[in-house]
């Protein structure tokens, strides 16, 4: 059986296609449409949880397959053969501090999960290398609610890239226009990661002002919960699904953020 079979029995898989690019999308549940993209190395078994997770809180999920092997474990290897792939890959912008050509494919599968499911509008819960484009998916009118888990591209090297939201000066103006009246922004990172650094969030909150809600969660030496100062990745491989955790209190307002802009 195909890694791509086994991502589970609540998924369907379908090719989307849009400006002759095509991908792999799983869909799975009932209810308003989310999209979860993927980290780095795919959609491993971290990423399906967190998926389930939103069918269970009654939600539609579509999951673009957008590099990696559906289903593969998030282990040294597939990262490796992932990274390769998307550092050649022409679609991802990963140092210039400007719009994925991506997006225009995200833009149009928001679009038409908003049209399959109704409903207020759209969710995008986007992840580490897809953690920018959770917001740049916004450009779409139907995304109404952006959660940016760990945002790591553009990738943070100088001031100015620490800084960066990887969107062209256009797109940018028209998320803050959009931020100025329905869109909504969650931004989840670890305190001690340098992929997603402070600067970052700080950017967010200049630009989109109210609009946004930033979740740092202490990861220095010696914190209170005991998370390792490398810690990353927020909802899926250094989630400890405990009450009361740091990052379960996260997951909750995740799931309670989305409740309140796509069940309104």
């Amino acid at each position: 059986m195909s890694l791509s079979k086994q991502i589970g029995p609540e998924f369907q898989a379908y090719d989307f296609t849009h400006d002759r690019r095509t991908y792999e999308v799983f869909r799975g549940g009932s209810g308003p449409a989310v999209l979860v993209l993927h980290e780095i190395p795919g959609l491993h078994p971290g990423v399906i949880d967190f998926a389930r997770r939103l069918i269970a809180a009654g939600y539609t999920v579509y999951l673009p397959s957008l590099f990696g092997r559906p289903a593969a474990p998030a282990t040294g290897r597939e990262i490796v053969r992932s990274v390769l792939r998307v550092c050649v890959a022409r679609e991802f912008t990963k140092l210039a501090d400007r719009t994925s050509p991506v997006v225009g494919w995200l833009r149009a599968l928001a679009a038409s999960a908003s049209h399959e499911c109704g409903g207020p509008g759209v969710g995008v819960v986007g992840m580490c290398f897809t953690g920018g484009f959770a917001l740049a998916t916004a450009l779409e009118p139907s995304v109404i609610a952006s959660v940016m888990s760990q945002p790591a591209m553009p990738a943070p090297i100088g001031e100015r890239g620490r800084a960066a939201l990887g969107l062209d000066d256009e797109d940018l103006s028209t998320i803050t226009t959009r931020a100025n009246e329905d869109l909504r922004v969650l931004g989840l990172r670890f305190t001690n990661d340098r992929g997603c650094p402070p600067e970052r969030f700080e950017t967010l909150r200049t630009t989109l002002g109210p609009s946004f809600e930033g979740i740092e969660i202490d990861s220095s030496p010696g914190n209170a919960a005991g998370i390792a100062p490398s810690a990353h990745a927020v909802l899926t491989v250094s989630l400890v699904d405990e009450p009361g955790h740091p990052t379960k209190v996260a997951l909750d307002r995740v799931l309670a953020f989305l409740a309140a802009q796509l069940r309104r």
